[in-house]
């Protein structure tokens, strides 16, 4: 768990972050998006979860062994949809599971 709030605040503070559904909804409607790939909080609701699914089918979507709190800690913010715009990164999420 420390692994992954670690590299979300690298990651945050290299720039390669999309926070929230809605955002991360635009960027991976975006013919243009250079996301790598979707986060989501192990507390994430299962309408919200069917609904990111639906909206971005070319993403792949991992879930995080890590709750809404534990990315705040790490964000500021509860946050339960984070994209991740480097594929450096979004492989070592890949990695975590």
């Amino acid at each position: 768990m420390n692994n992954i709030l670690s590299n979300l605040g690298l990651c945050r503070k290299a720039g390669f972050l999309i926070n929230g559904f809605d955002a991360v909804i635009k960027e991976a409607l975006d013919a243009s998006s250079k996301l790598a790939g979707i986060l989501v909080s192990c507390d994430i609701s299962d309408k919200t979860l069917k609904e990111l699914k639906f909206k971005s089918k070319n993403a792949e979507i991992i879930k995080l062994s890590v709750t809404k709190d534990d990315i705040g800690r790490v964000m500021g913010k509860n946050i339960a949809v984070i994209g991740i715009t480097d594929e450096g990164f979004y492989k070592k999420f890949k990695a975590y599971l």
